[in-house]
């Protein structure tokens, strides 16, 4: 009877160091993630709107504004480090390669920059920009710029699609389709996969610019051309992009047929589709939820009500996905089970909320007499600090841009 406490203290002891033990390693696993709400550290205010994602590098942030003007941010203070002046609004996410940063403007110029100092390394002169006529206040982005094997590749309103070298700006092809393309391309595999207004999804050879084939939306009633403005993402043998059509559509990365397609009962499925860990998140326009989908069937594992239109993509940490919706709201989403942890809502929404949205966030009943045509809806954006872009995070770092004007930077509590 004496030997059997010790041996139960021993036991005892080695429960406990073992629970400690898996306890740390769950919370280690996890030490990324802004599991609650962060804390607001600082914001950075331009002259307009921001649709532009920011591009977090060495302790900067870099962002275009529609002040045509890209910034370069001190992720640590908020404090200006350079900015450099196009001649148009800009709308496209950069792309970081080595010393450079490269951009699209309004202008109908893609620009290299110096990361460093802003000095202009190279510029290259397309066709020019232009707006999509049809709903032209829903046209909201520009190509961004991808680069692969030493070749940027992007889109152009000039209905043309790109390759020029991404050390000196010389074009290699660029191969025309039949309408507007603002949708920023996949490259997999040897090649370019991107969506036009025409309504055609192409996939071109990424050295040459040869095309391998295209698929043709079904088209909509408001949308006959099923316009494809959503960015593709590639997983496994697939594609997916988002129509305005309001089909997400799966396709076969190699001849171009459909795997699925899933329809959405009031919207497009604008959000930039992402893969993560073998799920298909994807964001969508009225129906005003973000999805986690298994890839292979378009079959929902959980959905986010986050009560808002969603356009820009997510991004994770460990266990949580953060999303920013229209409203004005960022999101801090439970990756497993879809549940919202936690919600920041800027100045602007709390400011502007009423003129809007009752006191359970749903529109108002007299909103047709505030929002009588499309532009109204851009005002409505533009008063709520609608979030357009994706959140950007770095350390214990998370930035996002809004269409007040403002970049917001958030430091891990």
């Amino acid at each position: 009877m004496l030997n059997r406490f010790p041996m139960k203290g021993a036991l005892f002891i080695l429960f406990t160091l073992c629970f400690i033990k898996v306890s740390m390693s769950q919370a280690s696993s996890f030490a990324n993630d802004f599991q609650v709400k962060p804390r607001l550290v600082w914001t950075f205010q331009t002259n307009k709107p921001i649709f532009s994602s920011p591009k977090i590098s060495n302790g900067t942030i870099y962002f275009g504004s529609l002040d045509s003007s890209w910034y370069a941010v001190d992720l640590q203070n908020g404090k200006l480090k350079w900015k450099f002046t196009t001649k148009g609004e800009i709308r496209s996410t950069g792309v970081i390669n080595m010393e450079q940063l490269i951009f699209l403007s309004g202008d109908g110029k893609v620009y290299a920059l110096n990361k460093d100092n802003g000095r202009l390394i190279w510029s290259f002169q397309t066709k020019g920009e232009s707006v999509y006529p049809l709903y032209s206040y829903a046209d909201y982005y520009h190509s961004s710029p991808v680069v692969h094997n030493e070749l940027l590749y992007f889109g152009s309103g000039d209905s043309h699609v790109y390759a020029i070298d991404a050390s000196t700006g010389t074009l290699r092809w660029k191969f025309k389709t039949g309408d507007v393309i603002h949708a920023t391309p996949a490259v997999h595999n040897g090649y370019v996969y991107i969506g036009s207004f025409d309504g055609n999804v192409y996939a071109l050879n990424a050295t040459n610019g040869s095309l391998a084939w295209k698929f043709k939306s079904v088209g909509q009633h408001y949308f006959p051309k099923g316009e494809m403005q959503g960015n593709p993402a590639v997983f496994d043998d697939k594609v997916f992009i988002g129509s305005r059509d309001y089909n997400l559509y799966a396709l076969d990365t190699k001849k171009g047929h459909g795997h699925w397609n899933r329809k959405f009962p009031k919207g497009w499925a604008m959000g930039t589709p992402v893969i993560k860990d073998s799920i298909l998140y994807v964001g969508t326009s009225d129906d005003m939820v973000l999805l986690a989908l298994d890839p292979f069937t378009g079959q929902t594992k959980w959905q986010a009500e986050v009560k808002f239109n969603v356009f820009g993509g997510p991004v994770f940490t460990d266990s949580m996905v953060y999303i920013g919706t229209l409203m004005g709201k960022l999101f801090g989403i439970d990756r497993r089970t879809g549940a919202i942890n936690w919600t920041y809502e800027t100045n602007s929404y709390m400011r502007n909320r009423s003129k809007y949205f009752n006191e359970k966030d749903e529109y108002r009943s007299d909103i047709q007499q505030v929002i009588r045509r499309g532009e109204d809806f851009i005002t409505m954006y533009y008063d709520l600090g609608a979030f357009f872009s994706s959140p950007a995070i770095a350390n214990d770092k998370l930035v996002i841009t809004s269409t007040d004007g403002a970049v917001y930077c958030f430091k891990r509590e």
